[in-house]
């Protein structure tokens, strides 16, 4: 198991008070309670700005869970790599074709306990369209799909419904698209719940 935010001694117990603290100063509430699951693709919509980052971080910070989280290898540069890998970050080299599906898969069997945060639109602009990464890994993995979202308008964030899929990606996918319908993030504009 890596050491990340989530699990280095000491560390992890101030940030989460100092954190906690900070997001309530803001207006921020206290989430609800975790599905209780070791495993999971953790989909975590609207993305629409930079602040969803350290959001998501205090809230899994809050929670008490290890989060990891799929980001684009070009934030991962010399300095700020180690900062990204201890924060729970994987870089994925999105202008290759890979075997993303089938590495990520290897992930989940390798560790004992991993949730896997992915934003589904793969960017923080507006998409017509979700990628649909997410599915196939948590299908290949046999893992659930999870839920959650950052709704700046409420001043909430939520890890709320579980999915376990059964391959019907278009079916499901419209229904996941549907539970975010609702929820308002930072830049609404931005929000594409694509199609």
């Amino acid at each position: 198991m890596r050491i990340t935010i989530f699990n280095t001694p000491v560390v992890t117990v101030i940030m989460r008070w100092v954190l906690i603290f900070i997001v309530r100063a803001f207006g921020w509430h206290q989430p609800p309670p975790l599905p209780n699951l070791k495993k999971c693709v953790l989909v975590v919509a609207p993305h629409t700005s930079n602040w969803d980052f350290p959001i998501g971080i205090t809230y899994a910070l809050w929670y008490g869970i290890r989060v990891n989280w799929m980001g684009k290898d070009s934030l991962f540069v010399p300095l700020l790599s180690p900062i990204f890998r201890w924060m729970g970050g994987i870089p994925v080299d999105r202008s290759k074709s890979t075997n993303m599906v089938s590495d990520v898969a290897r992930l989940f069997e390798q560790e004992e306990s991993l949730w896997l945060a992915i934003a589904p639109e793969g960017t923080r602009r507006k998409v017509e369209r979700w990628k649909t990464g997410f599915y196939h890994i948590a299908i290949k993995a046999n893992v659930p799909i999870v839920l959650a979202y950052i709704d700046y308008s409420r001043k909430v964030t939520a890890i709320d419904r579980v999915i376990y899929p059964t391959g019907d990606v278009e079916k499901e996918l419209s229904a996941i698209q549907a539970f975010y319908a609702d929820i308002t993030g930072k830049n609404p504009d931005q929000w594409g719940q694509g199609s």
